[in-house]
């Protein structure tokens, strides 16, 4: 008798790369998941993303102690 055969779920193999994450995450699961300093963004859209966030979760930290 041998020991474990298989690999459990998330444990050996490749691992995906972030954008591949967040790509699953939106298609499979409709969560978005954006960076405000997402280079792929205009700044109407990170000040967007920037005050979605704010609403949700309140001030980020460094944003509350400057103001």
């Amino acid at each position: 008798m041998t020991g474990m055969q298989f690999t459990p779920k998330g444990y050996g193999g490749s691992r995906r790369d972030p954008d591949q994450v967040k790509r699953d995450g939106w298609q499979e699961h409709r969560m978005l998941a954006v960076s405000i300093d997402d280079h792929r963004l205009t700044w109407p859209e990170r000040e967007l993303v920037r005050q979605l966030g704010e609403r949700l979760y309140g001030k980020r930290r460094e944003d509350r102690r400057h103001g």
